[in-house]
């Protein structure tokens, strides 16, 4: 019985030095603030933009200022590094039980004055899987960005049309 005793105590001290880490561990900008275009795809991850769907009719700081204010909204996520003007911004969004911390790195190309490409890189820090939640965060910052040129022009018959005789 004493056995069970100090092997239930060992693995519950186990446990809770796991979570601490999971929640204390430092976020290095050097690791996690990179490229999103030059980021790898893996378990947990999700990457959007990469083949220029992601264009916005503004300024690359503009649009990313947008970005900005949407991840800002987001529960429990922080800016860990880079600005607007910068051009590229990584956040950190802990999950709200156990704080497991994911990254995403946005970066806005400007294709010209007012038109600006984003890119968006999602990933996990520890584990295989993430049940989807990167992806899903992707997804609903895109969305609450509205549609994007080149999907608005793919929607558009009259756009459509014109590229055909064209």
């Amino acid at each position: 019985m004493q056995i069970l005793s100090v092997t239930i105590a060992a693995l519950a001290l186990l446990a809770i030095a796991g979570g601490l880490y999971v929640r204390l561990a430092p976020s290095d900008p050097d690791v996690w603030h990179i490229d999103p275009r030059e980021g790898a795809s893996g378990p947990g991850s999700a990457l959007a933009g990469q083949d220029g769907a992601l264009t916005y009719a503004e300024s690359a700081q503009a649009l990313l200022e947008r970005v900005d204010a949407i991840a800002m909204a987001t529960a429990r996520t922080k800016r860990l590094a880079g600005s607007p003007s910068e051009g590229r911004i990584t956040y950190v969004t802990r999950s709200a039980l156990f704080g497991f911390p994911d990254y995403t790195t946005v970066a806005a190309q400007p294709l010209s004055d007012d038109r600006a490409e984003l890119v968006i890189f999602a990933r996990l820090r520890f584990g295989q899987s993430d049940l989807g939640v990167n992806r899903a965060r992707v997804a609903k910052w895109v969305s609450r960005l509205g549609t994007p040129l080149r999907l608005a022009e793919h929607l558009d018959p009259e756009a459509h049309s014109r590229k055909d005789v064209a």
